[in-house]
């Protein structure tokens, strides 16, 4: 098992990297499909992390300009990429402040906030485009137990919606996604879920 990527800006150039692969593989009547994320498509999915990382950003100073998601998903999430990493690769000293956040390194900032973002609407976004999404047995594991330790906090946030009951046994991922308010067993139209294997 290797372990994990040990800076930033290869976290980011990882999960980003599985995100773009479900971003190419959708095709131009994939974008309207439903998510997991109630009232949002699959476009939505892609828009949202482009957006509001975008103007996260400009808490550093940093002005990118504004990406047309709905015009050509692809490019825009490529162009997008391109330039988080960018950021990433060559933090410059860089310093994020946020009302919410507080200050902090750029890397820091965009490593602790949106990263996982990314890794986690990748789940999303499989799901949306009938993919079937795999997250990672032991990073959803740790995942969860750190969510768990301040699990008020992330309620009171909004970001997340109530809890869904699952097994005992589900798998880590299920667990994590129930966690965050994510029914595992969604699929698009509501329909019977996917067969394993």
């Amino acid at each position: 098992m290797t372990s994990a990527p040990s800076s930033p800006a290869r976290r980011h150039a990882d999960d980003a990297a599985r995100f773009t692969e479900l971003v190419e593989s959708a095709s131009a009547g994939d974008w309207s499909r439903p998510s997991p994320v109630a009232g949002w498509t699959a476009l939505d999915v892609v828009e949202h992390l482009v957006e509001w990382s975008r103007g996260f950003l400009g808490g550093a100073g940093i002005q990118l300009p504004a990406l047309d998601v709905a015009a050509d998903p692809v490019a825009a999430w490529k162009q997008h990429v391109a330039d988080v990493q960018a950021v990433l690769d060559d933090p410059a000293g860089r310093v994020l402040s946020n009302p919410h956040t507080g200050d902090k390194p750029v890397d820091e900032a965009i490593d602790q906030f949106y990263t996982g973002d990314v890794w986690l609407h990748s789940w999303d976004l499989a799901e949306a485009l009938g993919r079937e999404p795999d997250l990672g047995e032991e990073r959803c594991r740790a995942a969860l137990a750190d969510m768990a330790s301040m699990e008020q906090l992330l309620r009171d946030s909004g970001q997340f919606g109530p809890a869904v009951p699952v097994d005992d046994d589900a798998s880590p991922q299920d667990r994590l996604m129930a966690f965050i308010g994510r029914d595992p067993a969604w699929r698009p139209g509501g329909g019977l879920p996917r067969e394993a294997g």
